[in-house]
Order: structure tokens, then C-alpha cells, then sequence
């Protein structure tokens, strides 16, 4: 069985998906020795350990090079997060896609929000539609196989009514025939009911402080469930925290207790 087909199973089973959000080898590799059985790359955490802002600010090349790195560490099934598509055109964004899949990468994250100048919005339907029904397309129509869980960001964005726009937006994505819906920022327990009974698809998870445990979400028949770019946030807390002790205690002996 191939990579991209354990990947597609491990959305169809009685336990959720708890992928591994990892945004170097490192990450990657201590995921993999813990057993997790599929990474993410998170572009934030990857974009902010290039010294850029989340949003497209570092180009595909770099990315690409990161995903390569990781892509030779590791075994497991790897996904990418591709934000918008890192290209201004459809057949660019499907070039990105391709190289990719190409690569070994059996799933990537694209979403329906877009940042410009600094600030993040939500696309319209109809801009949505049109930006992603020719990619869909021509992946199609040039065989790239690649499992698109698609980011839906009415909650993220704390818009009006998030719960009637995402459910709006799932008929889209059905009609496009994405593998996954990923709602980042839903935790409450009515919402995630609801949107998961509106939808053969599989739905995907964020962490948050109030998400419910992963047992509740299971019972709710959530399929996958992110960690995105917070581990690495607490990570570089924690380095923050004893880098300031070492300056403190002018010792390095913190480190060794």
C-alpha cells in the first residue's frame, strides 16, 4: 500500500487522525519516534523558523527545500500546508501541487482566505469557486493524485455566523470533491455536531484551549485533529524561559536539572 493510500484510510477509521505538525526534520523525526502515523507541515511554524511572517511571505523554493529535507527523514505519510497556492494563477498553483506529489508529499492544506498587506480576509463563494475549480481541474486532468483538505476560515476570522457561512462553504467543497475539510478555531461541542453531520467529508480540528478532548471528539466522529503551529510556539516559549534563567543565574547548570 502506498503512502498516499495509508494516508486516505487513516481518514476513514473509528479513531481520529492526531497528526504530527512539525515544521523541520527534527520535528519530524521526534513525531515519527513518538508513533504518530502522519505529519503536517505547519507554514506558519515554517515561515516564522525562515524569519518571515505567516502568509506567503517566504517563496515556494524555500518551502520546497524544507519539505525535501523532512520528506528524506522520515517514513510516515507527509501533507503540506500551501495556504493559498503560492502562485497568482491556476496552472501556477498546480505546478506547486505537482512538484509535490512528485516528491513523495500524499496531502497538501489549501484555504479560502488570502493575506494582503497584512491583513487576512475571507474570499467570497464565488471568488473561492473560481480560484480553485480550475485547479482541481487540471489536476485531474493530469493524474496528480494528492489529498486536498481544504481550511475553511469563517471561524478563524470570527465572522458573523461562522456555523451557516461554513456550512455554505462545505456544498462548495463537496461540489469540488475535496478529500477533507479542515475548520480551524471551532471548539464548541454543538458547532463541531453540526458541522460534521452536514458532511460525508471528513472534518479536521485545530488546537485550541477549548477544543474538547480528543475522546469527546472522537464520539463527536471529528476524523483529524491538528496541533498547528503551537508546539512550536510552546517550544520557543520554553527556550525563551531558560535562556533568560542561564542570563540569570550566569550558569548553565539550569539546563542540566
Amino acid at each position: 500500500m502506498t503512502n498516499i493510500q495509508i494516508f486516505r484510510d487513516l481518514h476513514h477509521t473509528i479513531e481520529p487522525l492526531l497528526i504530527g505538525n512539525v515544521w523541520n526534520v527534527q520535528s519530524a523525526k521526534i513525531y515519527e519516534q513518538l508513533g504518530y502515523k502522519a505529519l503536517a507541515t505547519s507554514s506558519s511554524a515554517v515561515a516564522n523558523s525562515l524569519g518571515y511572517e505567516d502568509g506567503e511571505g517566504m517563496s515556494f523554493d524555500e518551502y520546497f527545500y524544507i519539505v525535501e529535507r523532512i520528506l528524506k527523514s522520515v517514513r510516515i505519510p507527509l501533507s503540506v500546508d500551501l495556504e493559498g497556492g503560492y502562485g497568482n494563477t491556476s496552472d501556477h498553483i498546480v505546478s506547486n501541487i505537482a512538484r509535490l506529489a512528485a516528491m513523495g508529499v500524499v496531502g497538501i492544506n489549501i484555504e479560502d482566505s488570502i493575506v494582503v498587506d497584512g491583513t487576512r480576509r475571507l474570499l467570497t463563494r464565488d471568488e473561492l469557486y473560481e480560484k480553485f475549480q480550475p485547479v482541481v481541474s487540471k489536476l485531474k486532468e493530469n493524474s496528480i493524485e494528492i489529498f486536498i483538505n481544504f481550511r475553511t476560515d469563517p471561524f478563524l476570522l470570527g465572522i458573523e455566523n461562522p456555523v451557516d457561512e461554513t456550512l455554505q462553504r462545505i456544498k462548495i467543497f463537496e461540489e469540488l470533491g475535496m478529500d477533507g475539510i479542515f475548520v480551524p478555531c471551532i471548539t464548541s461541542e454543538n458547532d463541531i455536531e453540526t458541522i460534521v453531520n452536514a458532511t460525508e467529508t471528513p472534518i479536521n480540528v485545530m488546537c485550541m484551549p477549548d477544543l474538547p478532548d480528543f475522546k469527546t471528539l472522537k464520539n463527536l466522529k471529528v476524523k483529524r485533529i491538528s496541533s498547528g503551529n503551537f508546539l512550536n510556539g510552546y517550544i520557543y516559549n520554553r527556550l525563551e524561559d531558560m535562556g533568560r534563567v542561564v542570563l540569570t543565574e550566569q550558569s548553565f547548570s539550569p539546563i542540566f536539572i
